[in-house]
C-alpha cells in the first residue's frame, strides 16, 4: 500500500511540473473570448513558457523538491530527465530512498519500504507508467502522434483567479479501468529561457483533497551520464564456502 500511495503521487504530479498534466491541466486564461480551441490555448501555453524551441532545447533537467500527502507524510524527491527518453526518480521516505528507473528499454526500481533492497525491473504496467514519464515534452507537445486527445472545457476559477480548463486523455486504462485525475500549478519561475510552476497539486476527480508538490530547484543542461538510468547488476552472494 506504501508503494502505491507514494508512486501513485509521484507518477500523477510528475509531468505538471513541466506545465504538463496526465488528466486535466490549468492553463492561464490570456484573453477574455470564449470561442477557443484546445489547439490555440496549448500555443499559448507553451508560448508563454518560452516557446517550443526553447523548450525543446532543453537536453536534460533535474528537480528537487517535496511532495505533501497528508497525514504527515511528506517525501523528499529528485527527479532527473534527459533525452529522447531517460528518466530517474529518488524519493525518500522514513529515513529509506527509493529509485524509479528508465533507460528508454528498461525500467527498474528498487523499493527498500516493501523489502527490496536490489533493482528489480518493473511490470509491463509499470513500464507504461514510466515511459509516460519519461516523455520529456509532456501531452501538450506532438498529442496526436502520441496517441494524446487535449480538449477544451471551458474556465474555472483557481484561488480566485480565471483559469481554462484543458482535459487530456490518454488511450490506456489500469487493470481494466479508467481514472481521472485533477492537477493545477502556480508559483511559474523563470529557469534559463523558460518559465517552470513550482508548485502543482494533483488529486482523484471529484476528491477533496490529494497531493500537493513544491519544487525548491531546478537545474536544466545538467549532462547527466547514461549509466545513471542503467538498470545496475544485482550482484550474487557467493555461497559459504564449505570447511574441510
Amino acid at each position: 500500500m506504501l508503494r502505491k500511495t507514494l508512486m501513485g503521487a509521484l507518477a500523477g504530479a510528475l509531468l505538471a511540473c513541466g506545465a504538463y498534466a496526465q488528466a486535466q491541466a490549468q492553463a492561464p486564461a490570456a484573453a477574455k473570448d470564449e470561442k477557443v480551441t484546445a489547439e490555440e490555448l496549448i500555443a499559448k501555453n507553451l508560448a508563454a513558457r518560452g516557446g517550443l524551441d526553447k523548450i525543446k532545447a532543453i537536453q536534460s533537467a533535474k528537480l528537487t523538491g517535496k511532495m505533501t500527502m497528508g497525514q504527515g507524510m511528506d517525501a523528499p524527491f529528485t527527479w532527473e530527465w534527459k533525452r529522447p527518453n531517460s528518466f530517474r526518480a529518488e524519493f525518500t521516505f522514513q529515513g529509506m530512498t527509493g529509485i524509479q528507473a528508465y533507460d528508454g528499454t528498461t525500467g527498474w526500481s528498487v523499493m527498500p519500504f516493501m523489502g527490496k533492497k536490489d533493482p528489480e525491473k518493473m511490470s509491463e504496467e509499470e513500464m507504461k507508467d514510466i515511459d509516460e514519464q519519461a516523455d520529456f515534452d509532456g501531452p501538450f507537445v506532438d498529442s496526436k502522434a502520441k496517441g494524446i486527445t487535449v480538449e477544451y472545457e471551458g474556465k474555472e476559477d483557481i484561488e480566485g483567479t480565471p483559469a481554462y480548463k484543458l482535459k487530456v486523455t490518454r488511450k490506456r486504462t489500469r487493470r481494466g479501468q479508467e481514472f481521472e485525475f485533477e492537477s493545477s500549478q502556480g508559483d511559474y519561475k523563470k529557469v534559463g529561457d523558460v518559465l517552470f510552476p513550482y508548485s502543482q497539486e494533483f488529486k482523484p476527480k471529484g476528491a477533496p483533497q490529494g497531493q500537493t508538490m513544491t519544487i525548491d530547484k531546478i537545474d536544466l543542461n545538467t549532462d547527466e551520464p547514461a549509466d545513471r538510468f542503467k538498470m545496475p547488476e544485482v550482484k550474487k552472494e557467493e555461497p559459504p564456502k564449505q570447511g574441510n
